[in-house]
């Protein structure tokens, strides 16, 4: 099956598409993250431009230690 992608441009869009769906039993997903921003970081993340942070250890993940 493929995925779609809407770009509701008022919330009375975003309503009638949420409505549609349920209405029609096709599950819907949201992200809390803007799509330039996941963009962006999948193409960092192609390009291997990014550094891995230990949750556990941030300044020794960063060399701040």
């Amino acid at each position: 099956m493929k995925t779609l992608i809407m770009h509701p441009e008022s919330k009375d869009q975003l309503l009638a598409l949420k409505a549609i769906a349920k209405a029609w039993k096709i599950s819907v997903e949201t992200s809390p993250y803007h799509p330039n921003f996941v963009a962006m970081v999948k193409k960092a993340e192609k390009r291997g431009n990014y550094k891995e942070i230990d949750p556990n250890d941030v300044c020794g993940s960063l060399n701040l230690k």
